[in-house]
């Protein structure tokens, strides 16, 4: 259902080192290179599913659960990743609103 990487984890371990962890949520983002899935810092929710997996809360929407399962939270070269089975569609301008419409400060 979710798994979480050796190297994912260690970031992680990083980040909160001295601090309390507190529960991080996996979400649909949106910009201008289109939808992904991200993670950020938020408590649970009314309709939201807590899944504790090597120390830490993740807390998602239980839709998003059922539509997104298996996903897996990795290191890439461009930071943490969460990969899933949901597919998103490209932006119907290609991405290129980066600098013309705001929305990627």
């Amino acid at each position: 259902m979710l798994k979480i990487t050796n190297e994912a984890k260690e970031v992680l371990d990083q980040h909160f080192e001295g601090k309390d962890k507190e529960p991080i949520r996996i979400y649909i983002a949106s910009a201008c290179s289109g939808s992904r899935l991200a993670l950020g810092l938020d408590a649970a929710k009314e309709g939201d599913e807590t899944i504790t997996l090597e120390g830490y809360d993740f807390v998602l929407d239980k839709d998003l659960l059922d539509q997104a399962k298996p996903m897996e939270i990795n290191l890439t070269p461009m930071g943490i990743e969460v990969s899933s089975s949901l597919v998103f569609e490209a932006p119907s301008d290609g991405g290129s609103c980066c600098g013309s419409c705001g929305s990627c400060g």
